[in-house]
């Protein structure tokens, strides 16, 4: 006899602060769909009949399962702290709620915890280190600012930090992640199949998001390493309905620099960062959370000695960022949220160019001022979970400002200022047709105005951009559209279960990037120059096709997945041989698009739980660019051939292992090996008054050595071994590099004695031990 349908509600909250859990996630054993917690730790779901199990999770927390049946239908459900990391899910192929179960592909979820346990170089845990462990994802080098996803660039990755942009993602030009990792609860990167309510670059996507503070009691937590000191501090100011949570963190650590190598003497360097955030509870139904962040960076070398005919003794480099977010939800219903958020950004690096022999300084000023405002409606029903929204946002560039000192004859310039408002509409849908097929769809269409007050060219039609080919100037008034793109952005991702345990996935996505970084360099400096699209730089398109198949064991121990990806991208910028952007008005002028074709396969395998866990990928992908914008030599890059993209890198396996020893203390290592990335070596010389000059015919036409590197980490918990403490302390012993692998980061070459040399530039060539201590109080 068939069973009739119940109704199951249900509250989750902390089972010691008696708080609700917002979003922690209900799945059901029978494939329905799962869904979410709202503000209040709620849940509501019709059940087809009480022959089901429910699993109840947040991150954090251990797992909590029951059945419901017709005399029992309502319950509080009360999740325990994990006081072990082993039974842990330390890192899933798909969004967090109901794992393999979404039609998403591409998407990655990294405990954080399992990042802080991780091998780190000099102690500093590093979220862009970790997802660098994930397949298909790597960067050009130690010292490497940002990400490269899928043979992208590393501006083709919108990295948002509680809704907020961050434009520089790294201290010390690559070496540290700029995100504080103590203060976030949860991140997700989107490589595949990127959300509808997401647009403005074309690779992936990057959220993080920053915790909470408590509502019922007072934390302190910190550290110390070698590099930074950090400490975070949670309070209620008014329990149960305002909380504030400021945590930070400092690097003075200019000592280090002449330890790693001599030749780093005369270098200075140091860092900070810091976030905030305030949270309100109001009422039953409505959040308001106001955050901030802060970093700030300070980087000094002799090895640059002039720029634009300016002597100075070293040259200082100095970017900071200003993030402020505003996020209002209000539950509408137990199944239909509305979530309101205003961002403000504010992004300076700046070059200082102090004198040899007075405390003058000229400066090189840049800036990137963001504003955004977007709205989200979200409504789960039965087997559909509908969202609608809009966005809208202001970019301000200032892309250069020489302000030399009063000692200096160079001249004073300013760039023009550049303005665009970039607006975006989008509805999606994730549908279950049946406990077999499920789909997801998405469909956005953006819009971009670049705005006066400017100065467009016109060059003569089929010849190069240049200065002679100029042939009409049209001048653009405040706030006029100088010139206006947009188009439709659909996403689509499809999943077929193949059995309980197996499901095959195909995808597609569109998208649009306004904005992108102009650099003629490897891995662009914090203080490379960024572009809107205009008459002439057009934005960069991409379409992407994934296909994939994932495999889950019977108790979910053991991940299997293998997805194949192709994208192909429009009007992606490269550059002409020996170009300059320093203080130009058109850049345009310096500036080659083309088209990338950008094709992998990823496999990766992960055991979930037990003493080991960890994972193993290994990816094989071709990035590969063509420009040819015309007949002109200077118009096309290997004679309008395809080459290889800087981020070529066909061969990339990582490996990273966590061993359990109980509860207080663990051992972690991470290998990683990949093919060298390419660079443009001389095909011959040219012999000019007994001086040899190299001659370059092609681009990116060898590669630098292989990159390969074993890390290892001892971690321990509260060696104290008792429980009830309320001041508990962690040591982390942690070796980068144990066998020394000398890898090159570049190869370059110097003229000595009228020869030219190739030198290796290394980094990181020995073992670097380092220590670092935390603690928590409660």
């Amino acid at each position: 006899m068939a069973q009739s349908p119940i109704k199951v509600t249900g509250i989750v909250k902390d089972s010691v602060s008696n708080e609700p859990l917002i979003g922690a996630a209900i799945s059901f054993s029978n494939g329905q769909k799962g869904i979410l917690a709202d503000l209040n730790g709620k849940f509501e779901a019709t059940l087809k009949s009480s022959n089901v199990n429910i699993t109840v999770k947040y991150i954090g927390y251990e797992t909590y399962k029951f059945k419901p049946n017709t005399t029992n239908t309502s319950f509080i459900i009360l999740l325990k702290k994990q006081d072990t990391d082993l039974e842990e899910v330390i890192i899933k192929n798909e969004a967090t709620l109901q794992g393999t179960q979404r039609p998403i592909l591409g998407a990655n979820t990294l405990n954080i915890k399992t990042i802080n346990k991780l091998p780190t170089a000099l102690g500093e845990t590093d979220i862009l280190k970790g997802l660098q462990m994930l397949p298909g994802v790597n960067s050009v080098g130690e010292a490497s600012n940002g990400l490269n996803v899928r043979g992208g660039t590393t501006d083709q990755n919108l990295m948002l930090l509680d809704n907020a942009p961050i434009f520089n993602p790294t201290h010390m030009f690559g070496l540290f992640s700029a995100f504080p990792s103590d203060a976030v609860a949860n991140l997700q990167l989107y490589k595949g199949n990127i959300p509808a309510k997401y647009g403005g670059r074309v690779a992936s996507v990057l959220d993080i998001s920053l915790s909470n503070p408590s509502l019922t009691k007072f934390n302190l937590s910190g550290g110390m390493g070698i590099v930074s000191q950090k400490l975070r501090l949670d309070m209620p100011l008014i329990k149960d309905k305002v909380g504030l949570m400021i945590a930070g963190r400092a690097s003075f650590n200019d000592f280090l620099l002449p330890m790693i190598s001599p030749k780093l003497a005369d270098m200075k360097s140091n860092f900070g960062d810091g976030v905030a955030k305030l949270f309100f509870r109001l009422g039953q139904k409505n959040t308001l959370s106001l955050s901030t962040c802060f970093s700030h960076d300070f980087f000094q070398t002799t090895l640059l000695g002039t720029i634009s005919n300016i002597t100075a003794s070293a040259t200082q480099f100095q970017y900071q960022t200003n993030n402020y977010t505003g996020k209002w939800i209000y539950a509408i219903s137990p199944k239909s949220t509305l979530e309101t958020i205003l961002v403000s950004s504010q992004y300076r690096p700046d070059i200082l160019l102090p004198e040899v022999s007075t405390s003058n300084k000229s400066k090189i000023l840049q800036q990137i001022d963001y504003i955004q405002l977007k709205t989200n409606y979200r409504h789960i029903k039965n087997k559909n979970s509908f969202e609608f929204g809009f966005d809208v946002l202001k970019y301000g560039i200032n892309a250069g400002e020489l302000q030399p000192s009063p000692t200096q004859t160079a001249i004073a310039k300013t760039t023009a200022k550049e303005n665009g408002i970039e607006s975006g509409i989008y509805l999606s849908d994730e549908i279950d047709f049946n406990n077999k097929l499920q789909a997801s769809v998405g469909l956005r269409y953006s819009m971009f105005m670049n705005l006066g007050p400017n100065e467009v060219r016109t060059y003569k039609a089929d010849l190069p951009r240049n200065e002679l080919n100029v042939e009409s100037i049209k001048t653009y008034s405040a706030s006029q559209v100088s010139k206006n793109y947009g188009g439709f952005e659909p996403r689509i991702g499809l999943k077929y279960a193949i059995s309980n345990q197996s499901n095959l996935k195909l995808g597609y996505n569109l998208s649009r990037q306004y904005l992108q970084q102009v650099s003629n360099t490897t891995t662009p400096l914090p203080t490379s120059r960024w572009k809107l699209a205009d008459t002439h730089i057009l934005p960069q398109i991409s379409q992407l096709v994934t296909a994939g198949i994932s495999k889950n064991s019977k108790n979910n121990m053991y991940q299997l997945g293998l997805e194949f990806y192709y994208r192909g991208t429009n009007n992606v910028l490269d550059y002409k041989p020996g170009a300059d952007f320093f203080l130009k008005d058109f850049p345009e002028t310096e500036i080659l698009q083309g088209f990338n074709k950008s094709y992998g396969v990823e496999l990766m395998a992960s055991k979930e739980k037990g003493i080991m866990t960890g994972w193993l990928n290994y990816t094989y992908s071709r990035s590969l660019n063509q420009v040819n914008e015309g007949d002109a030599p200077e118009q096309k890059v290997n004679f309008g051939n395809f080459y290889r993209a800087n981020y070529d890198r066909p061969h990339t396996l990582n490996a990273s292992m966590i061993i359990g020893q109980g509860k207080h203390h663990d051992f972690s290592f991470n290998f990683t090996y990949s093919t060298g990335r390419p660079f443009t070596t001389p095909q011959g010389y040219v012999q000019y008054n007994g001086n040899k000059f190299p001659y370059y015919s092609e681009r990116n036409n060898e590669r630098i050595p292989a990159y390969h590197r074993l890390d290892f980490a001892w971690n321990i918990y509260n060696p104290k071994m008792n429980p009830n403490r309320r001041f508990k302390g962690n040591w982390a012993f942690s070796v980068y590099n144990i066998y020394g692998r000398a890898n090159p980061y570049s190869i370059f070459y110097r003229s000595e004695n009228r020869v030219l040399n190739p030198y290796k530039l290394i980094i990181f060539g020995y073992p670097i031990p380092s220590l670092s201590y935390k603690f928590t109080f409660e």
